[in-house]
């Protein structure tokens, strides 16, 4: 179901001859073979010649090669050169290292180095506390990921994962002035994995773990948690369930049931599932039912892992069997973390009325939201060229920045659901079938969010007195 998008975005400059025609032909060439052509730019321009710059979306390499070849065999036309975009604005990375203090001389060398840092550096050591105060600790993160969970792309380790850190880390920047760093580990063992980060953790005032699989990542979390005095998030299963919980919160206002009446199918029981799973049990709804798989989780069913155990016996009321299309059957809500296509409209046409449907495997959700909208009330994927777009930047910059103001020492679901009802409350009432999350890029979200966080925090006393 690939269509084009700026991910796949290309510029292709060519030459041209200088005739009337010539832009014409070019844009319907590209039209002709599905591009999406976003800039035609006349960069050079010759008594027997036009070089030009076309900018356009395609689906996938293999596009961009054919749309290179229609334009490369127009009379007269011969194509130079191809840019991807998308690694364009990864060349030499995308982070950079600033100074927050001018270095314009010896007095200033002498303060910010030695000998003027030793006084610092003993007061601290006096008193550790002071590190938030007079070091980068205060407003920093480590993003840190064993490159075992990367995205749709499964185990590619650190280096291959190293991009995505970048970009978490820039989204930290942009959406709430936390400075975070990529820290990506080249070792999957879980005791090797700890040690590392307790041992890292002196420079930061929050961890972010990142793209680690399960079911390593509920042990890698809860033990960090448990030797730190710093919030551990592992944004894949809290910030994925912030968001889902914000968004099923506006899409029951939208079709008129209250959560305690209707009935959750959650595809997908890994670190995403889960953590869904565990935070929508705080707002009781009739009965959530779990799918992997290996079908309908139950607790009759043999060969449950310790996530799998907790998720049996804290969901499946009714105690259902089968497959994800029998768990269908009746449900209101179907929320899916899982694989792509998994189902269709005649599976929708099962679901209760006004059925919500969130499909959010990436980049290929579990149901065609074309063919979801043929009975779905409400409609939700994790792409952003849907409406609905469920996208985690919404949550973690706003709750690190709140944690952070908050100097608080752990997070707790009580701060995950201030964080899902700040964005929730941020729609008001611009809410419809279409628009059940703000945009990503609503410059309301992150200190709305980040202030619940903080009260929540306040409220339940985990923060320090510094």
């Amino acid at each position: 179901m690939p269509v084009p998008g700026p991910g796949y975005s290309i510029t292709v400059r060519l030459e041209a001859p200088p005739s009337a025609s010539a832009a014409g032909d070019l844009t319907t060439a590209v039209g002709r073979v599905g591009g999406v052509l976003t800039a035609f730019d006349v960069v050079e321009s010759h008594a027997d010649a036009i070089v030009i710059d076309i900018t356009v979306n395609v689906a996938s390499a293999d596009h961009a090669d054919g749309i290179t070849t229609e334009l490369d065999s127009l009379p007269g036309v011969r194509v130079r050169k191809v840019s991807d975009r998308t690694f364009l604005m990864h060349l030499g990375g995308k982070l950079e290292v600033s100074p927050k203090v001018a270095l314009r001389n010896r007095d200033d060398l002498s303060r910010a180095y030695t000998p003027g840092v030793a006084r610092v550096c003993q007061a601290i050591a006096a008193n550790p506390e002071d590190a938030r105060r007079l070091t980068i600790k205060r407003n920093t993160v480590a993003v840190v990921t064993d490159g075992s969970a990367v995205l749709g792309l499964g185990n590619i380790g650190p280096a291959a994962a190293l991009p995505v850190m970048e970009g978490k880390a820039a989204l930290f920047k942009k959406f709430s002035g936390v400075d975070a760093w990529p820290v990506c580990l080249d070792t999957q063992d879980t005791e090797e994995i700890i040690r590392i980060v307790t041992a890292l953790a002196p420079v930061y005032a929050g961890i972010n773990l990142e793209d680690i699989a399960a079911p390593r990542c509920f042990e890698i979390e809860r033990r960090l948690r448990d030797q730190l005095d710093i919030p551990v998030f592992h944004d894949d299963q809290h910030g994925t369930a912030i968001v889902v919980v914000a968004a099923l919160r506006n899409a029951l206002r939208v079709v008129n049931k209250p959560i305690e009446q209707v009935r959750i199918v959650v595809s997908g029981v890994g670190a995403a599932g889960s953590a869904i799973i565990r935070l929508l049990r705080r707002k009781s709804p009739a009965d959530i039912v779990a799918v992997d798989i290996d079908g309908i989780v139950h607790a009759d069913r043999p060969g449950l892992d310790d996530n799998l155990r907790w998720v049996a016996e804290n969901t499946n009321g009714k105690q259902l069997s089968g497959s994800l299309h029998d768990a269908l059957v009746g449900a209101d809500v179907f929320i899916g973390v899982s694989a792509p296509n998994l189902f269709g409209a005649e599976q929708v046409a099962t679901m209760a009325d006004d059925p919500i449907v969130f499909a959010l495997a990436n980049p290929d959700p579990e149901i065609d939201p074309l063919e979801a909208q043929r009975h779905a009330a409400v409609v939700a994927t994790g792409r952003s060229d849907y409406p609905n777009q469920i996208n985690n930047v919404l949550a973690f910059p706003g709750v690190f920045r709140g944690l952070l103001d908050a100097h608080a020492h752990h997070i707790d679901d009580d701060m995950l659901l201030a964080a899902a009802n700040a964005i929730a409350d941020v729609v008001d009432d611009r809410l419809n079938a279409s628009y059940i999350v703000p945009s990503v890029f609503d410059n309301a979200v992150a200190p709305a969010v980040a202030e619940a966080v903080k009260v929540a925090a306040r409220k339940d006393d985990v923060v320090s007195t510094a």
